[in-house]
């Protein structure tokens, strides 16, 4: 079974339960810490710089409290289509419009990761992900923004959820990354940083 080095811990900055899940399928060991930060951005960032900006911004925001053996993860996910980030919709009618702009598109989803440490080592990296979804009708729509309530989710999706199922008919890149964290990537920097180790069976 995977386990974090016990010299380092893992700190995971997100209330995103999807972002759990995928470190607990990991089998890694991690503490949950929350606080509200700013997600704006400068306005002349392009796509990937904005994932990564968000990252690294709210990891900062964790730095004064970090323990010198604590790494903090923190993460965040836009959609783009075309050169317009789509982050999280503000109501129910934006997400119907983000939804309708994605309809019968390809589009790409970005997230960003920022790995900090207690004593200041930080990395910083983002991964692609290109979605397609088939045409939608508005009553299709209609449906999953009331039953779903997807505003919490960047371009007002989850590829986890119905409209995933239904909707998506082409990926290109790491599924995981769609639903919010490129748990590959995140594998192999914690490899680097030597905080996970296999254990092998006796």
């Amino acid at each position: 079974m995977p386990s974090t080095r016990p010299t380092l811990r893992l700190v995971l900055a997100s209330n995103s339960p999807r972002r759990r899940q995928l470190l607990t399928d990991l089998g890694l060991r991690y503490e949950v810490r929350l606080r509200e930060v700013d997600e704006s951005f400068p306005p002349h960032l392009h796509r990937a710089e904005v994932a990564e900006f968000l990252a690294a911004h709210k990891a900062e925001a964790y730095r004064p409290d970090l323990a010198p053996d604590e790494v903090v993860l923190t993460a965040d996910t836009i959609v783009c289509l075309d050169d317009d980030v789509l982050n999280k919709p503000a109501d129910e009618a934006e997400a119907r419009a983000m939804l309708t702009r994605l309809q019968g598109r390809t589009h790409d989803v970005y997230t960003g990761v920022c790995l900090l440490s207690g004593t200041g080592q930080r990395t910083v990296f983002s991964d692609q992900t290109r979605v397609t979804f088939r045409a939608l009708t508005p009553a299709e729509i209609e449906f999953y923004v009331r039953q779903y309530q997807p505003l919490d989710k960047a371009g007002a999706y989850g590829a986890q959820d119905w409209i995933g199922m239904v909707a998506v008919t082409k990926l290109e890149g790491s599924y995981f990354n769609v639903m919010g964290l490129p748990v590959h990537r995140v594998w192999k920097e914690l490899e680097q940083l030597g905080m996970v180790t296999l254990q092998q069976p006796s």
